[in-house]
């Protein structure tokens, strides 16, 4: 197994101190994770591209205000990587896709602004599967992005490119998107944090849809309060987006510290049974006596409709990929076949030339679905059950604060290892889809390795909006991991 040799990076608070001393600038530590990314990349490939320019301007300015004795933001002078579905003014936003090939959105995402108007350094766009559609980002139209703890393995999907790159010290904190696993999954892979913020919780404007009931942006990072931090910048109510949220955005980093003595931790039955790798079972059972032995209270849970929410995620999200992705037809913009003659031609080829073959089976099956005669068969079935999946998780909520489960069922698997088997690939949600369905929030905090050094992830789950409580809970875990 070959991993990457790595130079760990400054947490946000120390790279904040060396400021104010004087130990470093800002500029300093976008050159050392600029040159990260020239040592390491052509191995890991989680970078489709990179604004060194704008990069060392951005931090160039941030050095000037500590030299003026500005106020810094929260995130001022963080090296901060974007997952390459959310765009910014002039820059690349691929999606992974050949279809937007050569694109430059007019805009940014509210959540990146976010960050740069906190004084982020954006360090580039990430690699990610084909318009968010994938568990391995094997499924890029520029690569598969290689994880940094074995490169033999995936990093997981689809912001893989986004963990990767916090797993290989190329930036402190990156974005990614979550529409069924995408960010918890990769974080358990690459043995980083990743948040699932609630659903409403972070604006989803200037986001490139896959499916928009389920599309949520959240943070990785290398430790909890660096996640927290994040988030607690990116996240909060925006009029271009009609399902963002009003309600007040806590201090994320707040309650960290405070343990978790007197909560209530459910564990549910259906997520420890058939097919959990048996080193992941002992590592998240140890981390969850652990949170016992911490003062917690562990109670057995059950949540009856788990083993509905795979098929119920892929009729949904097929759906919503059907309808999102008709706009990428070869008029507006990206990709457009040459030597079309006819119109219908010309939709055909360039969908045909732009789309992945992944990207391509989702897109069949949501049209499916949403068909004439089976459109109350397959759609509006899986609308029913995602509310029973909603209750489940609502009725949990009414007799514990948080949900502990394995992130993963397996460790990260090797690459090619799954590519042939859809249903496999799939099936490495099955931890993740439920939350989605339900718009609750979660994290995936690293609880252990396997026997060959493979990071494990520990997920915890909690009511909507209750984010406070769940990186309370993963805090306590990664202080029990020292």
């Amino acid at each position: 197994m070959k991993s990457l040799t790595k130079e760990a990076l400054p947490s946000i608070s120390t790279l904040h101190q060396a400021y104010r001393a004087g130990g470093t600038s800002a500029a300093g530590a976008a050159l050392r994770c600029l040159s990260a990314i020239e040592q390491n990349d052509r191995e890991v490939n989680s970078y489709l591209s990179v604004d060194r320019d704008g990069a060392l301007a951005q931090a160039k300015a941030i050095d000037e205000q500590i030299a003026a004795g500005q106020e810094l933001g929260a995130v001022a002078g963080v090296p901060v990587g974007i997952k390459d579905v959310l765009t910014i003014t002039g820059q690349p936003a691929t999606a992974g896709s050949k279809i937007l090939e050569g694109y430059r959105p007019p805009y940014t995402a509210t959540a990146v602004k976010k960050l740069k108007d906190a004084g982020a350094v954006i360090l580039g766009k990430l690699n990610c599967d084909e318009f968010a559609m994938g568990s391995s980002n094997e499924n890029s139209a520029y690569g598969p992005v290689r994880n940094p703890a074995s490169l033999d393995r995936v990093p997981g999907g689809s912001s893989g490119g986004s963990a990767a790159a916090v797993a290989a010290g190329m930036a402190v904190a990156t974005l990614g998107t979550d529409t069924g696993g995408s960010i918890r999954q990769p974080a358990s892979f690459c043995g980083v944090v990743g948040v699932l913020p609630t659903y409403g919780r972070v604006s989803r404007y200037g986001l490139i849809a896959f499916a928009s009931s389920l599309d949520r942006i959240g943070p990785f990072a290398a430790n909890v309060r660096d996640a927290a931090t994040v988030l607690g910048v990116i996240a909060g109510y925006d009029p271009m987006d009609a399902t963002s949220s009003t309600q007040p955005v806590p201090d994320y980093t707040a309650g960290l510290d405070q343990g978790v003595a007197g909560l209530r931790l459910g564990v549910p039955a259906e997520y420890f049974g058939e097919g959990l790798d048996p080193e992941v079972r002992k590592a998240v059972e140890a981390s969850i006596e652990q949170l016992r032995a911490a003062g917690a209270e562990i109670k057995p849970i059950s949540l009856p409709h788990t083993k509905y929410a795979v098929p119920t995620y892929y009729v949904i999200a097929t759906a919503e990929a059907s309808s999102n992705l008709a706009r990428f037809d070869g008029v507006r913009y990206g990709y457009r076949a040459p030597g079309v003659s006819t119109l219908a031609s010309m939709y055909r080829d360039s969908r045909e030339g732009g789309f992945g073959a992944e990207v391509k089976r989702r897109i069949l099956l949501g049209t499916y679905v949403l068909s004439a005669g089976y459109y109350d068969a397959y759609y509006k079935k899986a609308q029913q059950v995602r509310r029973l999946l909603t209750q489940d998780f609502l009725n949990a909520f009414e007799e514990v604060d948080a949900i502990v489960t394995p992130t993963a069922p397996t460790p990260a698997f090797k690459l090619g290892e799954k590519t042939d088997d859809p249903m496999a690939m799939y099936l490495a949600d099955i931890y993740t889809v439920t939350a989605s369905l339900a718009g609750i929030c979660g994290v995936s905090v690293p609880c252990g390795k396997s026997s060959e050094g493979l990071p494990i992830g520990l997920q915890i789950l909690g009511k909507h909006f209750g984010e406070s409580t769940i990186l309370r809970v993963a805090q306590t875990v990664e202080n029990q991991q020292g």
